[in-house]
C-alpha cells in the first residue's frame, strides 16, 4: 500500500486515520509485524555479522566504531524526535510536515559538514590516523538519514507498519549486500563504510516510494514551533541517553585500542541487540496506541500493565538463557580469534531482561507527551551510569560490562515511579509484574548451570558444532524450566496463556496485514 498522507485541503488525510474500535486491532497488528520484522532484521544482522567475521579483523571492526560512536549521535538528529512529535500530535497538516522537513534536511546538511571537519579531532583523541578519511565517509550517512525521516513518520501516524518494516528489511539487506560485497574484494574496514552509507540509502528511496508525499517550501503553519519543541526535548532525551550508551565504548577506545574495542564492541551487540530490537521495534507503535487513551484511565493503565508483563516474561527469559549460553553464540557467530569477547558478554547476560524492561518506560513519558520529564529522567542515567563506568574502567572491558549490568537493575524501579507519577501509576504494579519473572529466571538458571556441570559431554563438545550442541540444549532445558518455575511461582498457567495469546493475535494480525 502507497500512502497519500494529505488530502487535497492539506489536512491529515482520514483514510489513514485509526481511531475507537479500530485502534487495538491496528495496534497489535502493529505490534506483530514490527515483532516478525525485527526478528527478521536481527537474523539479516547476524548473517551479515557471521560474513563479516570471517572477512575482517576485530581492529577493522573497532577502527570503524571509533568512529560511528560519535556519528550515530548526529544520524539520529530528527530521527529520535520528529517521528514521537508527529505519531503524538493530535493534528498535523501539509504545511507543518513541509516545515519540519526542510528544517530537518537542512539541520542534516549542517551536521554533514561539521562532522566531516571533525575528523582530525577524532584522529587525535585516538592517536589513529585512519579514523580521519573514516569520519568523512560515514558523514554521509547523516545527510542521507535526513531525507527520509519526514516520509517514515507519517507513514507510522497512519501505522503502516507492515509497510515500514518491509521497507527496513529491504533497507538492511542492501546494506549487509554491499559490506559484504566490499570485504569480499579486500576493502577491508571501507566495506564496513560502504554498508553503513547504503543503509539509509536504500531507505530513502524506499519511503518516498511508500510516501506519495513531495513536502511544499517553508511557510508559516500553526504548531510548528510546539512540535519542534517536542521533537528537540524528545532528541535531547536521546541525545543524553546516547551518551550514556556510547561513553563505555569511548573509554574502551580511550584506554586500551583498536582490538580491545572491536571484542568489547561486539560482546555488547549482542547485548543491546537482543534487548533493545524488540523494544526499539515496538516503540511507535506502543505510543501511538496509548497516545489515543485518556493516561489517568483504567483502560490505560491496564494495556500498559498487560504489555509490561510480556515484557517481563520475555525478558527475563531471554536474559537468563543468553547469560548461560552467550560464550558459545559469540563462538559460533564470530568464529575463532573471538573468544575474548565470549568472556566479555558473560557479564552483560544478567543485564539483558532489565535492559528490556527498562527501556519502556520511555513509552509511558512519551504517550503522555512529557519529553521534557524524559529528558530530566535522562541526565541521572547519564550521572549514574557513567559513574560506574569509572569505576569499572580499571578491571578492563570485563567491568565495563558488569557497570552496565548493576547500571539497569539500580535503575529500573526508580524509573518507572518517575515515568508514572504524572497520571499516578503507582510502581507497585510494576514490581509484581517483574518479581515472579525474575525469580524463575534465577530458578531456571541455577538447576540448568547445576546439571551442565554434571553433564561430560556438554562440556566436553569442542569446535563450533560442540557449541551449537550446547545452545541447542541448554536453550531447550532453561526452557523447560523457567516455565516450570513461573506456573509454580504464579501457581497457575495463566501467565502463559496470556502471553501465547497476545503472540499468536499478533502474528495472526501481521499475516493478515502481509
Amino acid at each position: 500500500m502507497r500512502l497519500k498522507p494529505f488530502d487535497p485541503g492539506g489536512s491529515f488525510s482520514a483514510a489513514a486515520q485509526h481511531t475507537g474500535s479500530h485502534l487495538r486491532r491496528r495496534a497489535v497488528r502493529g505490534a506483530g509485524v514490527t515483532f516478525l520484522s525485527g526478528g527478521a532484521g536481527l537474523v539479516i544482522q547476524t548473517i551479515g555479522t557471521v560474513v563479516l567475521a570471517r572477512l575482517l579483523t576485530p581492529a577493522d571492526f573497532g577502527l570503524v566504531a571509533m568512529v560511528t560512536t560519535f556519528s550515530l549521535l548526529l544520524v539520529s538528529f530528527g530521527e529520535n524526535g520528529l517521528p514521537e512529535a508527529i505519531v503524538q500530535r493530535e493534528e498535523i497538516d501539509h504545511g507543518l510536515a513541509s516545515n519540519l522537513f526542510w528544517f530537518n534536511l537542512g539541520a542534516g546538511a549542517v551536521l554533514t559538514i561539521l562532522f566531516a571537519s571533525a575528523g582530525s579531532l577524532l584522529a587525535r583523541l585516538y592517536s589513529e590516523a585512519r579514523v580521519q578519511p573514516v569520519a568523512i565517509g560515514v558523514s554521509l550517512t547523516i545527510l542521507a538519514t535526513s531525507t527520509s525521516v519526514l516520509h517514515l513518520a507519517l507513514l507510522k501516524r497512519a501505522m503502516l507498519f507492515f509497510e515500514v518494516s518491509l521497507n527496513t528489511i529491504l533497507a538492511r539487506l542492501v546494506s549487509v549486500s554491499v559490506a559484504i560485497a566490499f570485504a569480499w574484494t579486500g576493502w577491508g574496514h571501507w566495506a564496513l563504510v560502504a554498508g553503513a552509507v547504503a543503509l539509509p540509502i536504500s531507505q530513502s528511496i524506499g519511503a518516498w516510494f511508500l510516501c506519495r508525499w513531495v513536502p511544499g517550501p517553508p511557510r508559516r503553519a500553526a504548531g510548528t514551533e510546539s512540535t519542534l519543541r517536542f521533537a528537540v526535548n524528545t532528541y535531547a532525551r536521546f541525545g543524553v541517553n546516547y551518551c550514556t550508551r556510547n561513553t563505555d565504548k569511548l573509554l574502551v577506545g580511550w584506554r586500551f585500542n583498536a582490538q580491545s574495542l572491536g571484542y568489547y564492541k561486539k560482546a555488547y551487540d549482542l547485548f543491546s541487540l537482543s534487548a533493545t530490537q524488540f523494544v526499539n521495534s515496538l516503540t511507535l507503535v506502543a505510543v501511538s496506541a496509548l497516545s489515543r487513551i485518556d493516561p489517568k484511565s483504567a483502560e490505560y493503565q491496564h494495556y500498559l500493565l498487560r504489555t509490561l508483563t510480556v515484557m517481563a516474561f520475555l525478558g527475563m527469559g531471554l536474559g537468563g538463557v543468553l547469560t548461560l549460553v552467550g560464550t558459545d553464540v559469540i563462538r559460533v557467530l564470530l568464529g575463532p580469534g573471538w573468544e575474548e569477547a565470549g568472556r566479555i558478554f558473560t557479564y552483560f547476560g544478567p543485564g539483558v531482561g532489565a535492559l528490556i524492561f527498562y527501556n519502556t518506560h520511555g513509552w509511558i513519558h512519551l504517550s503522555i507527551g512529557r519529553a521534557d520529564r524524559w529528558l530530566r529522567w535522562g541526565l541521572v542515567e547519564f550521572a549514574v551510569t557513567a559513574a560506574l563506568f569509572l569505576a569499572g574502567l580499571p578491571w578492563g572491558p570485563v567491568g565495563v560490562a558488569l557497570a552496565w549490568t548493576a547500571s539497569f537493575w539500580i535503575l529500573l524501579i526508580p524509573a518507572m515511579s518517575y515515568a508514572g507519577s504524572p497520571i499516578g501509576f503507582q510502581v507497585g504494579p510494576v514490581i509484581a509484574a517483574i518479581w515472579r519473572y525474575l525469580a524463575a529466571s534465577l530458578m531456571a538458571g541455577a538447576a540448568t548451570a547445576l546439571i551442565i556441570r554434571q553433564s561430560s559431554f556438554l562440556l566436553a563438545a569442542a569446535g563450533a558444532a560442540g557449541s551449537a550442541i550446547r545452545i541447542v540444549i541448554i536453550s531447550l532445558l532453561f526452557g523447560a524450566l523457567y516455565l516450570a518455575a513461573i506456573v509454580l511461582l504464579h501457581r497457575s498457567l495463566a501467565p502463559i496463556h496470556q502471553v501465547v495469546r497476545l503472540l499468536r493475535e499478533m502474528v495472526t494480525s501481521s499475516k493478515r496485514t502481509a
